[in-house]
């Protein structure tokens, strides 16, 4: 059975750019389909746990 590796990227604000961490990931023989990216702010997760 082939070995099958995926990758989850995190980036949390504007400001911030996946693209060094796909572009690792690439190198290190990654597909474009293993890859998945997330990209939210951490304020409406605060502002839920505020407002529980």
């Amino acid at each position: 059975m082939e070995e099958r590796k995926f990758v989850y990227i995190r980036v949390s604000s504007k400001d911030q750019n996946e693209g060094r961490q796909i572009e690792s990931m690439k190198n290190q023989g990654l597909n474009d389909r293993d890859i998945f990216i997330d990209k939210q702010s951490g304020k409406i997760l605060t502002e839920l746990i505020i407002s529980y």
